[in-house]
């Protein structure tokens, strides 16, 4: 099959170049006995590929079972997966079968994979490595052919590092990484998908079809969407049934956004305005440091005035004097370079000193970008506790980009 009859049957909607590469690289591995490691944020429809993969490998005519190890208690969940034997724990009166003996010869999907308990991971490498599994209660060893197809929606490489995740089963599962985009790299796609959702909504429960504002879907696509597809589909769903004006504006979509996100809001600007020179992110960061160096010259200029009055009566230090004259001596000198100052002060001659004692010493700062860059990541980390994923939308960039930026910056976590 192709990546469209994969899209058709499996009714996945986009054409982003990274959810096509994802696609295509679960065809590419379907028929193997890989074992692969699909990461993703929550929402993003992480299960949709493990079934594209058992349903194009040699598998699919066996059993396939998706298995949320978030919501097994660690008590049970070794009994879950592997089975017991009669009086192995309180209240188990009967032997039971675990998944991967029910599941012989097909696919388990263990989603959420790195909740898994640490005593549970080493069940599931002894599994990986040799097929072999052991029933809790007793000592003997059973086979099983099962190919595992892993999912998480957490950096594994963090819990790894907290020494909640062993090091041996990530490689062992990620033979195959897939990683699934989140919504808000998939731009072009979240029109599609809305107007998807709304249209099939509609249809279910016999309303009119939904038209949109240009304004509304402007709103659609600049959303961050932390929710993914899971809440694309939500919202729709609830505006297709509860909106009885079928002409959707901005504010009608902005009513059904979560008020805790009013804050990542995008303003709606012209096409044409100077301001969307700055859509980019290093861009907007850019346009933020040249406004805090305009302030910075401004407060030079008001300092530098009332210093350069002689009736002014202050008093310093020699050495803060000191520091204070080449200051000014330095700000002259730029300030020859910008747009002349309409003050009677500034006309004095720049050589003009004056000893003037006890006043804070005024130290310049740095305006470089990547050290501004690099202090926001801190300050982020540091208010979540070292939680990327809060981190990076506090940001407003990617998880995978804060990643990316704490290598760069080799910032301590």
């Amino acid at each position: 099959m192709n990546i469209q009859q994969i899209k058709q049957r499996f009714e996945i909607i986009g054409n982003s170049p990274q959810l096509n590469g994802a696609i295509e690289t679960a065809l590419q591995i379907a028929p193997t006995n890989l074992s692969v490691l699909i990461s993703g944020e929550s929402g993003t429809g992480k299960e949709v590929f493990s079934q594209i993969i058992h349903q194009n490998s040699t598998r699919k005519h066996n059993q396939y079972i998706s298995i949320n190890c978030g919501a097994i208690p660690d008590g049970t969940i070794d009994s879950e997966l592997f089975g017991h034997e009669k009086g192995a724990f309180t209240g188990a009166v009967d032997s039971r079968k675990g998944y991967f003996e029910v599941v012989n010869g097909g696919t388990i999907f263990l989603d959420e994979v790195g909740e898994l308990p640490l005593s549970t991971q080493v069940r599931l490498l002894r599994v990986l490595e040799n097929g072999e599994y052991i029933r809790v209660g007793t000592s003997k060893t059973q086979k099983t052919d099962v190919r595992i197809i892993a999912a998480t929606n957490v950096d594994l490489h963090s819990t790894i590092e907290q020494g909640k995740f062993r090091e041996d089963l990530y490689y062992r599962l990620n033979t195959v990484p897939i990683i699934i985009p989140p919504l808000r790299e998939r731009k072009n796609d979240i029109y599609l998908l809305f107007k998807k959702f709304s249209n099939d909504s509609c249809e279910k429960y016999g309303m009119p079809k939904l038209n949109f504002h240009e304004n509304a879907i402007e709103l659609l696509v600049k959303y961050q969407w932390p929710g993914n597809i899971r809440q694309l589909k939500n919202i729709a769903e609830q505006i297709s049934v509860i909106e009885k004006e079928r002409y959707i504006t901005y504010d009608i979509i902005k009513s059904y956004l979560p008020k805790s996100y009013d804050t990542r809001f995008p303003a709606l600007i012209p096409k044409n305005s100077e301001e969307s020179n700055y859509a980019s992110e290093r861009e907007i960061l850019f346009k933020l440091l040249f406004d805090m160096k305009k302030d910075m010259n401004e407060l030079k200029k008001i300092v530098h005035s009332i210093f350069q009055d002689n009736e002014q009566n202050i008093h310093m230090t020699h050495e803060q004097a000191h520091v204070l004259n080449n200051f000014i001596d330095e700000h002259q000198e730029h300030q020859e370079h910008q747009e002349p100052i309409h003050n009677p002060q500034y006309q004095r001659s720049q050589h003009e000193k004056i000893d003037i004692e006890d006043t804070h010493e005024i130290i310049e700062e740095s305006l470089s970008l990547a050290q501004k860059e690099e202090e926001f990541i801190k300050k982020a980390l540091a208010k979540h506790n070292g939680k990327r994923k809060p981190a990076a939308e506090e940001l407003g960039i990617s998880e995978r980009t804060l990643y990316r930026k704490i290598k760069e910056y080799n910032i301590q976590e």
